[in-house]
């Protein structure tokens, strides 16, 4: 998008966010073969991939978008702290084998207030704080993370109306708001684990989201390659 273009309203009023975009490419994964773009947020340089399934949609149906806010401890070193690599491993899985695509959006680390931020509030958890409370400790927002730049990408890769794989309805409402029309919420609830689950609890009981929390699944082995065995901290 250029600076002009960016200057001009959109179709339901509001400026659009200015984004820029990269080649399409093959992504191919342990997951399935994906197609992927990089894009660039103009207002604060953050790069986001948008990671897609070649195919279409199964029965016409809107395509499943996960928007994903970064997290290095779940997504790349698999932490138990968090449910977020299990939700992303999810999420592929579903977009390959259904159609849709995978924003994964950069610089939201611990819900925005960043990495370093995060192992903080780990610390305050450690020492008994909620994860809500932990923020509130730092001076910090429980959630401060800005969808604006997602509902722009989301835009230009023509996917006005989507079902949206989360278990936020917060981040329902802030699309929606930024101009994306959610035609359904499809959880992306996996597995408690007994180090994660009064995180969950939290999330469920203070930031309203629509998890069931059976606590029966708490520490549950997962199976065959997946690489999620419990072991502890």
């Amino acid at each position: 998008m250029t600076a002009s273009q960016a200057a001009e309203p959109s179709s339901n009023g509001r400026s659009p966010h200015p984004v820029s975009k990269g080649p399409v490419v093959q992504l191919p994964t342990a997951f399935g073969s994906f197609v992927s773009q990089a894009w660039t947020d103009l207002v604060t340089g953050a790069e986001h991939l948008a990671v897609s399934s070649p195919n279409p949609t199964k029965d016409g149906k809107a395509p499943l978008v996960r928007l994903h806010s970064e997290c290095l401890t779940g997504d790349v070193f698999g932490s138990y702290r968090c449910d977020c690599g299990e939700q992303l491993a999810y999420a592929l899985e579903l977009i390959a084998e259904n159609g849709g695509t995978l924003l994964y959006l950069r610089g939201q680390e611990g819900r925005g207030i960043g990495l370093a931020n995060k192992i903080k509030a780990y610390a305050l958890q450690e020492a008994g704080f909620d994860t809500v409370e932990a923020n509130e400790q730092l001076g910090l927002p429980v959630d401060a993370r800005c969808y604006k730049a997602a509902a722009q990408i989301l835009a230009e890769m023509g996917l006005h109306e989507i079902r949206l794989l989360s278990n936020n309805p917060d981040k329902q409402n802030r699309l929606a708001t930024a101009g994306v029309k959610i035609v359904e919420m499809v959880p992306t609830e996996v597995p408690s684990r007994e180090q994660n689950l009064r995180y969950l609890q939290t999330k469920k009981d203070r930031m309203d989201h629509l998890l069931t929390l059976d606590t029966q699944t708490a520490g549950l082995h997962r199976t065959g390659t997946d690489t999620f065995d419990l072991e502890q901290d």
